[in-house]
């Protein structure tokens, strides 16, 4: 099984989406390491880390909306929803932690307008890991799609977001950044509401 990020010209774009049927790699654990259940995956894609913490015993949902995404999750035993991020997700304010990876920052084409949304689902003191871009990447709009296995998901717009820019888009939204690091050649970031 293959995923690929396409731009409307069919260009497939420089995103990690073959990850997601990999095994999880060392970067993945030390983050996952990071939450408190429950957690709450955004952009779960076919589900790999929410599976990882439903395995481990933590209280996880992931949600996509890229119904192959979500068939091929439920498939592999994930609990997942298909359903954005903006419509109505179940626990709302009483998730302890959010996952934005593999990108998924950038989902919407307005990560501050998306932080603020995560935001309004976390328990007062709940934390937010993202991934990012390396430090100097200039944050650039598209109007994309997965292509998973063959079958086209929806476009959504979607932006990068560098490690160096990560309090741009918090600023805006109550979340503070606690912490940017990175791990063979990935960066992640750190954000909790107050």
């Amino acid at each position: 099984m293959t995923a690929v990020l396409r731009a409307p010209d069919g260009t497939a774009l420089p995103a990690r989406a073959h990850r997601w049927f990999e095994p999880l790699t060392l970067e993945d654990d030390a983050v996952l390491g990071r939450v408190v259940g429950p957690v709450l995956d955004v952009g779960c894609g076919p589900g790999r880390h929410v599976l990882a913490l439903a395995e481990r015993g933590v209280v996880a949902l992931g949600i996509d909306i890229t119904p192959a995404a979500v068939d091929l999750a439920r498939r592999r035993g994930a609990p997942v929803l298909a359903r954005s991020v903006f419509d109505r997700v179940p626990g709302a304010g009483r998730w302890s932690s959010a996952l934005l990876l593999d990108g998924n920052l950038g989902i919407g084409g307005h990560p501050a307008v998306l932080l603020e949304r995560v935001a309004s689902l976390l328990r007062p003191g709940g934390i937010v890991l993202v991934e990012l871009e390396a430090p100097g990447t200039a944050p650039t709009a598209e109007l994309v799609r997965f292509d998973i296995g063959g079958v086209e998901g929806p476009w959504f717009p979607w932006t990068a977001v560098g490690a160096d820019d990560l309090s741009t888009p918090a600023a805006a939204t109550g979340l503070v950044v606690e912490d940017v690091w990175t791990i063979a050649d990935r960066w992640f970031g750190a954000l909790r509401r107050a």
